[in-house]
Protein backbone atom coordinates (compact mmCIF):
# COMPACT_ATOMS: atom_id res chain seq x y z
CA UNK A 1 0.00 0.00 0.00
CA UNK A 2 1.12 3.59 -0.58
CA UNK A 3 2.06 6.00 2.21
CA UNK A 4 -1.40 7.53 2.59
CA UNK A 5 -3.08 4.14 2.69
CA UNK A 6 -0.55 2.95 5.25
CA UNK A 7 -1.09 5.97 7.48
CA UNK A 8 -4.87 5.54 7.42
CA UNK A 9 -4.70 1.79 7.98
CA UNK A 10 -2.33 2.10 10.94
CA UNK A 11 -4.35 4.87 12.57
CA UNK A 12 -7.54 2.86 12.16
CA UNK A 13 -6.09 -0.40 13.53
CA UNK A 14 -4.41 1.36 16.46
CA UNK A 15 -7.72 3.01 17.29
CA UNK A 16 -9.53 -0.31 17.28
CA UNK A 17 -6.85 -1.81 19.56
CA UNK A 18 -7.37 1.07 21.97
CA UNK A 19 -11.12 0.50 22.02
CA UNK A 20 -10.51 -3.18 22.83
CA UNK A 21 -8.14 -2.30 25.67
CA UNK A 22 -10.68 0.11 27.12
CA UNK A 23 -13.54 -2.38 26.74
CA UNK A 24 -11.75 -4.86 29.02
CA UNK A 25 -13.08 -2.88 31.98
CA UNK A 26 -10.29 -4.19 34.21
CA UNK A 27 -8.06 -1.13 34.57
CA UNK A 28 -8.14 2.04 36.62
CA UNK A 29 -8.18 5.36 34.78
CA UNK A 30 -4.43 5.89 35.19
CA UNK A 31 -3.55 2.29 34.31
CA UNK A 32 -5.86 2.39 31.30
CA UNK A 33 -4.07 5.41 29.89
CA UNK A 34 -0.68 3.77 30.29
CA UNK A 35 -1.87 0.46 28.82
CA UNK A 36 -3.48 2.21 25.86
CA UNK A 37 -0.40 4.28 25.11
CA UNK A 38 1.88 1.23 25.34
CA UNK A 39 -0.34 -1.00 23.20
CA UNK A 40 -0.93 1.51 20.41
CA UNK A 41 2.68 2.68 20.39
CA UNK A 42 4.05 -0.85 20.14
CA UNK A 43 1.78 -1.61 17.20
CA UNK A 44 2.51 1.63 15.33
CA UNK A 45 6.28 1.58 15.86
CA UNK A 46 6.70 -2.07 14.93
CA UNK A 47 4.47 -1.72 11.86
CA UNK A 48 6.27 1.37 10.57
CA UNK A 49 9.70 -0.15 11.12
CA UNK A 50 8.61 -3.20 9.17
CA UNK A 51 6.75 -1.41 6.38
CA UNK A 52 9.05 1.63 6.00
CA UNK A 53 12.44 0.54 7.42
CA UNK A 54 14.40 3.30 5.67
CA UNK A 55 12.29 6.17 7.05
CA UNK A 56 12.81 8.09 10.27
CA UNK A 57 10.35 7.86 13.16
CA UNK A 58 9.28 10.12 16.01
CA UNK A 59 6.68 8.96 18.54
CA UNK A 60 5.52 10.55 21.77
CA UNK A 61 5.90 7.19 23.51
CA UNK A 62 9.27 6.13 22.06
CA UNK A 63 12.82 7.24 22.89
CA UNK A 64 13.87 9.75 20.26
CA UNK A 65 16.50 8.70 17.74
CA UNK A 66 18.48 11.76 16.56
CA UNK A 67 19.24 9.95 13.29
CA UNK A 68 15.84 11.15 12.07
CA UNK A 69 17.22 14.69 11.75
CA UNK A 70 19.29 13.63 8.76
CA UNK A 71 16.38 11.90 7.00
CA UNK A 72 14.02 13.43 4.44
CA UNK A 73 11.09 11.12 5.21
CA UNK A 74 10.09 10.95 8.87
CA UNK A 75 6.93 9.47 10.37
CA UNK A 76 5.51 11.32 13.37
CA UNK A 77 2.92 9.51 15.47
CA UNK A 78 0.88 10.06 18.60
CA UNK A 79 -0.54 6.70 19.75
CA UNK A 80 -3.17 8.33 21.99
CA UNK A 81 -3.79 12.04 21.64
CA UNK A 82 -5.98 12.85 24.62
CA UNK A 83 -5.18 10.16 27.17
CA UNK A 84 -7.55 11.69 29.72
CA UNK A 85 -10.47 11.68 27.30
CA UNK A 86 -9.64 8.13 26.24
CA UNK A 87 -9.66 6.96 29.85
CA UNK A 88 -12.91 8.76 30.60
CA UNK A 89 -14.61 6.99 27.67
CA UNK A 90 -15.24 10.24 25.83
CA UNK A 91 -15.06 10.51 22.04
CA UNK A 92 -12.80 13.59 21.76
CA UNK A 93 -9.45 11.76 21.52
CA UNK A 94 -7.46 10.65 18.50
CA UNK A 95 -4.68 8.57 16.97
CA UNK A 96 -2.20 10.44 14.75
CA UNK A 97 -0.02 8.97 12.00
CA UNK A 98 1.79 11.39 9.68
CA UNK A 99 4.66 11.39 7.20
CA UNK A 100 6.78 14.51 6.93
CA UNK A 101 8.96 15.13 3.90
CA UNK A 102 11.75 17.63 4.42
CA UNK A 103 9.90 18.92 7.48
CA UNK A 104 6.55 19.42 5.76
CA UNK A 105 3.42 17.55 6.94
CA UNK A 106 2.63 15.94 3.58
CA UNK A 107 0.68 12.76 4.34
CA UNK A 108 -1.32 11.66 7.32
CA UNK A 109 -4.38 10.31 9.03
CA UNK A 110 -6.17 11.25 12.22
CA UNK A 111 -8.45 8.58 13.60
CA UNK A 112 -11.30 9.37 15.98
CA UNK A 113 -11.88 5.83 17.26
CA UNK A 114 -14.71 6.80 19.59
CA UNK A 115 -16.64 7.94 16.50
CA UNK A 116 -15.29 5.19 14.20
CA UNK A 117 -13.97 7.86 11.84
CA UNK A 118 -10.61 8.23 10.08
CA UNK A 119 -9.80 11.51 8.34
CA UNK A 120 -7.01 11.15 5.78
CA UNK A 121 -5.03 13.25 3.34
CA UNK A 122 -5.74 11.09 0.29
CA UNK A 123 -9.52 11.26 0.65
CA UNK A 124 -10.31 14.88 1.48
CA UNK A 125 -13.94 15.87 1.61
CA UNK A 126 -15.66 19.24 1.53
CA UNK A 127 -15.59 21.26 4.73
CA UNK A 128 -19.13 22.44 5.55
CA UNK A 129 -19.55 26.23 5.31
CA UNK A 130 -19.02 28.33 8.41
CA UNK A 131 -22.09 29.80 10.11
CA UNK A 132 -22.59 33.53 10.70
CA UNK A 133 -21.47 33.15 14.31
CA UNK A 134 -18.05 31.49 14.23
CA UNK A 135 -17.15 28.69 16.62
CA UNK A 136 -13.72 28.34 18.22
CA UNK A 137 -12.57 25.09 19.83
CA UNK A 138 -10.70 25.49 23.11
CA UNK A 139 -9.41 23.20 25.82
CA UNK A 140 -12.21 21.84 27.98
CA UNK A 141 -10.01 22.05 31.09
CA UNK A 142 -7.64 25.02 30.52
CA UNK A 143 -8.66 27.34 27.64
CA UNK A 144 -5.80 29.65 26.65
CA UNK A 145 -6.25 33.32 27.52
CA UNK A 146 -5.24 34.41 24.00
CA UNK A 147 -7.84 32.14 22.38
CA UNK A 148 -10.65 33.34 24.62
CA UNK A 149 -9.72 36.99 23.99
CA UNK A 150 -9.62 36.48 20.21
CA UNK A 151 -12.96 34.66 20.35
CA UNK A 152 -14.48 37.57 22.29
CA UNK A 153 -13.28 40.09 19.71
CA UNK A 154 -14.60 37.91 16.88
CA UNK A 155 -17.91 37.38 18.63
CA UNK A 156 -17.19 33.66 18.30
CA UNK A 157 -18.76 30.91 20.35
CA UNK A 158 -16.39 28.82 22.47
CA UNK A 159 -16.60 25.04 21.97
CA UNK A 160 -14.76 23.15 24.75
CA UNK A 161 -13.14 19.94 23.54
CA UNK A 162 -10.46 17.41 24.52
CA UNK A 163 -7.46 16.42 22.44
CA UNK A 164 -5.62 18.49 19.85
CA UNK A 165 -6.53 16.02 17.12
CA UNK A 166 -10.20 16.12 18.05
CA UNK A 167 -10.14 19.93 17.96
CA UNK A 168 -8.43 20.05 14.57
CA UNK A 169 -10.76 17.45 13.09
CA UNK A 170 -13.74 19.40 14.42
CA UNK A 171 -12.75 22.13 11.93
CA UNK A 172 -12.43 19.56 9.12
CA UNK A 173 -15.79 18.02 10.03
CA UNK A 174 -17.56 21.38 10.17
CA UNK A 175 -18.26 21.21 13.91
CA UNK A 176 -16.19 24.36 14.55
CA UNK A 177 -14.42 26.98 12.48
CA UNK A 178 -11.23 28.05 14.29
CA UNK A 179 -8.63 26.15 16.27
CA UNK A 180 -6.25 28.62 17.87
CA UNK A 181 -3.76 27.13 20.30
CA UNK A 182 -1.06 28.98 22.19
CA UNK A 183 -0.55 26.87 25.30
CA UNK A 184 2.27 24.61 24.18
CA UNK A 185 2.30 21.37 22.20
CA UNK A 186 4.76 18.94 20.64
CA UNK A 187 5.21 17.89 17.03
CA UNK A 188 3.15 14.71 17.44
CA UNK A 189 0.18 16.70 18.72
CA UNK A 190 -0.34 18.59 15.46
CA UNK A 191 1.52 16.91 12.60
CA UNK A 192 -1.15 14.48 11.37
CA UNK A 193 -4.04 16.90 12.03
CA UNK A 194 -2.22 19.65 10.13
CA UNK A 195 -1.56 17.34 7.18
CA UNK A 196 -5.23 16.38 7.03
CA UNK A 197 -6.48 19.95 7.47
CA UNK A 198 -4.20 21.17 4.65
CA UNK A 199 -5.49 18.41 2.37
CA UNK A 200 -9.01 19.68 3.06
CA UNK A 201 -7.96 23.17 1.94
CA UNK A 202 -7.80 24.81 5.35
CA UNK A 203 -5.25 27.32 6.60
CA UNK A 204 -2.57 25.84 8.88
CA UNK A 205 0.24 27.88 10.42
CA UNK A 206 1.95 29.04 13.59
CA UNK A 207 0.12 31.92 15.27
CA UNK A 208 2.61 34.40 13.82
CA UNK A 209 1.60 33.20 10.35
CA UNK A 210 4.81 31.25 9.70
CA UNK A 211 4.68 27.71 8.26
CA UNK A 212 4.53 24.59 10.40
CA UNK A 213 7.93 22.87 10.22
CA UNK A 214 8.44 19.40 11.68
CA UNK A 215 11.28 16.96 12.37
CA UNK A 216 13.21 19.49 14.43
CA UNK A 217 15.79 18.74 17.12
CA UNK A 218 13.54 20.48 19.64
CA UNK A 219 10.12 18.90 19.15
CA UNK A 220 8.30 21.53 21.22
CA UNK A 221 5.80 23.40 19.04
CA UNK A 222 4.01 25.92 21.23
CA UNK A 223 1.26 27.23 18.97
CA UNK A 224 -0.99 26.48 16.03
CA UNK A 225 -3.81 27.97 13.95
CA UNK A 226 -6.20 25.90 11.81
CA UNK A 227 -9.14 27.69 10.24
CA UNK A 228 -10.83 28.63 6.99
CA UNK A 229 -8.42 30.51 4.72
CA UNK A 230 -10.78 33.50 4.55
CA UNK A 231 -10.64 33.86 8.34
CA UNK A 232 -6.87 33.50 8.71
CA UNK A 233 -5.78 37.11 8.19
CA UNK A 234 -8.32 38.44 10.70
CA UNK A 235 -7.47 35.82 13.32
CA UNK A 236 -3.72 36.33 12.92
CA UNK A 237 -4.19 40.09 13.23
CA UNK A 238 -6.21 39.68 16.42
CA UNK A 239 -3.60 37.30 17.87
CA UNK A 240 -0.96 39.97 17.33
CA UNK A 241 -3.14 42.68 18.88
CA UNK A 242 -3.80 40.70 22.06
CA UNK A 243 -0.10 39.94 22.42
CA UNK A 244 -0.17 36.16 21.97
Amino acid sequence: MNDAELAAHLADVAGKLLIQVRASGMLSLKALGKAGDATANQFLVHALREQRPDDGLLSEEEKDNPARLGQSRVWIVDPVDGTREYGEERTDWAVHVALTIDGRPEIGAAALPGLDVVLRTDQPGVVPPAPDVLRMVVSRTRPAKEATEVAERLGAELVPMGSAGAKAMAIVRGEADIYLHSGGQYEWDSCAPAAVAQAYGLHCSRIDGSPLVYNQADVYMPDLLICWKEHAAQVLGLVESVGA
